[in-house]
């Protein structure tokens, strides 16, 4: 990161909420450029936010299939939510997150890494856990505005079904990029049979 008095750095003269709802907030800055031009700049800021490749015991990934009113379709992709205050650190809420959405349980999650997806127009982080061991555990804990159905399959036809454009969602896309990209080593055994 760079420091506040780098050449490239713009002061923030005035900041403040200029639309809030459930799940974030956009704000608007009155901000000094380098140049010493005084200008408005508005962005969305939300709670950081945990991504999770979750794999079953047998080494299926479990993805969700959600109703997206943005784009007006179902997506198909991995278990994401909000860091709440009472998560202890981010492996719990990603455990959290996991259950609420697919009524999985993880026997452990360890860290993948974390993004800024778009730095340009939100201040959003998005840490990325790989689940494993993963076992039904119950019902869904689903937020009430939340239309989600889990499904299993197997991490090969996910990433072919990204390779063919059949994924949309960008979370799941970089969660199996990194994935594949870091030569895990960790591959999750197939069950046989």
């Amino acid at each position: 990161m760079a420091p506040q008095n780098d050449p490239l750095a713009w002061e923030t003269l005035e900041s403040g909420v200029a639309y809030s709802c459930p799940g974030f907030d956009v704000r608007n800055e009155e901000v000094r450029l380098p140049d010493g031009t005084e200008t408005d700049f508005d962005y969305l800021t939300e709670p950081e936010s945990v991504v999770v490749l979750p794999f079953t015991e047998d080494g299926d990934v479990v993805v969700i299939e959600e109703w997206r009113q943005a784009v007006s379709r179902i997506s198909r992709g991995l278990p994401v939510g909000g860091v709440e205050p009472d998560d202890e650190e981010l492996a719990a809420a990603a455990r959290r997150e996991l259950v609420e959405e697919t009524g999985y349980e993880a026997a452990r999650v360890r860290h993948l890494t974390t993004v800024e997806p778009a730095n340009g127009f939100a201040d959003s982080l998005h840490h990325f856990f790989v689940a494993y061991g993963c076992v039904p555990s119950g019902e869904q804990e689903l937020d009430y505005n939340e239309s989600i159905r889990s499904r299993t399959t197997t991490f090969e036809a996910l990433r072919e079904e990204i390779a063919a454009d059949g994924v949309y969602d960008g979370r799941t896309v970089l969660g199996v990029l990194y994935y594949e990209l870091l030569g895990e080593g960790e591959t999750p055994p197939r069950a046989e049979g």
